[in-house]
């Protein structure tokens, strides 16, 4: 039976929103939004295109597939604008993956939140794999030859695999050498990797070695991506698709079309505007994303530091704004508290100290576990001042209002692990 749940992160937006409405004071960490000002360019984009009140083509205008083609080209995947389609975010993308390509899913865990109740809604299993002991975002090879045996004897059919580079919600980019290896089984197993590749540009250190599988299965790999986190506009619904070259691509392309036409019938026009001018990532652009990822970075490597400085074990964050850290050496002391596992971890933190999180059992982790994540890229201020001063400082954690709720997150767990 298909969940009627509102999907966990918003549910918990929502309720930090309502409590915040009655005067509570809350740390947001369970939401993973990049809560910074819009780019003032992208506004004028969007100014510039509310005149276009028309439908559009359903794979999106001839200017923002092309300038899609540009941005897949120069990371190393050759892309013509055929192969791109623009939507209202990846999500719906990702869910007409789920509609048109059959198969059975195969998903890291944990992973987002939305995989695996996608799956679900097109009919699908959805078959968790561990991930890695030092990275998230992909199975752990091994697992994952087991897992696709042990589905099909059970009668299930893995055909597509999700890969999240870099994740969500561990923080954390896949090497080179272990997305080859993940290729590898791809091509012996048959299976379509799905590439989400949202948070690719924020990356926290340019130099890190960073290779998409679609560049070593081309044939074979989708990539999903977006601007909702690189360029803080995810109230803007702009997601990106591209598939690979040749007949299968096109096959998968014109079903998602043909879903894509029955529910959302085109990317709004203004949108088309702003994706044709950040996809075509101008200077301007190009700096101040980098100033982004810098910002994630710093801050989401403080929340490591707090984290791990409690005892809690966790995987250092190289991309993105998470960390996702595991309070298990600390069992016994968090049992004085009454928590036992990850959902009274998050009702605990909520009710006792006002800090939301997002407990592991909401992303397919073992519910008996002591793992949450926590998102980072809300702790920059409440006003676009605040913000702006946040992603300009040379040291953001001295900016007054950023070293304030760091510093509440610090006492939080200082206190409950102590």
């Amino acid at each position: 039976m298909v969940s009627r749940r509102v999907s966990p992160n918003l549910a918990l937006n929502q309720l930090v929103a309502e409590r915040r409405a009655v005067g509570e004071s809350i740390v947001h960490l369970g939401f993973g939004e990049a809560r910074l000002p819009v780019f003032p360019p992208l506004m004028a984009e969007l100014v510039t295109g509310a005149a276009r009140n028309g439908y559009g083509p359903v794979a999106g205008g001839a200017a923002a597939r092309e300038a899609a083609a540009g941005y897949f080209t120069r990371r190393r995947m050759p892309t013509e604008p055929d192969q791109v389609v623009v939507a209202p975010g990846s999500k719906p993308l990702l869910m007409a993956l789920n509609m048109v390509v059959p198969g059975d899913v195969l998903l890291p865990r944990p992973c987002w939140n939305t995989y695996a109740p996608q799956a679900h809604l097109a009919g699908k299993t959805a078959i968790s794999v561990p991930i890695p002991e030092d990275w998230g975002g992909v199975p752990e090879p091994a697992a994952l030859r087991e897992s696709i045996r042990a589905a099909r004897v059970l009668g299930h059919d893995p055909r597509i695999m999700v890969l999240t580079m870099p994740d969500n919600p561990t923080g954390t980019v896949a090497p080179p050498e272990l997305v080859r290896e993940l290729c590898a089984i791809a091509e012996e197993e048959d299976l379509l990797i799905v590439s989400d590749e949202i948070y690719r540009d924020l990356v926290h250190d340019p130099d890190l070695p960073f290779l998409g599988p679609a560049e070593v299965a081309p044939r074979r790999t989708v990539v999903t991506t977006g601007l909702s986190k690189s360029l803080a506009i995810g109230g803007w619904r702009i997601g990106v698709i591209r598939f690979p070259e040749g007949p299968e691509g096109e096959r998968i392309r014109d079903g998602v079309l043909s879903f894509a036409s029955e529910v959302w019938s085109t990317l709004a026009n203004p949108m088309q505007e702003v994706a044709a001018y950040a996809l075509a990532e101008p200077p301007a652009l190009l700096r101040h994303r980098a100033a982004c990822a810098r910002l994630h970075g710093i801050v989401a490597r403080e929340v490591h530091r707090i984290v791990a400085g409690v005892g809690a074990s966790c995987r250092p964050p190289t991309g993105g704004f998470y960390v996702y850290p595991d309070f298990e050496p600390l069992r016994e002391t968090l049992g004085r508290h009454a928590v036992t596992d990850s959902a009274s971890f998050e009702r605990h933190l909520l009710d006792a100290f006002g800090v939301a999180v997002l407990g592991g059992h909401h992303l397919g982790d073992d519910g008996r576990a002591l793992r949450i994540k926590m998102a980072t890229a809300v702790l920059y201020g409440d006003t676009e001042e605040q913000q702006w001063e946040a992603l300009h400082a040379a040291d953001p954690l001295r900016v007054p209002h950023v070293a304030e709720v760091l510093g509440r997150i610090d006492e939080s767990f200082t206190k409950l692990c102590g």
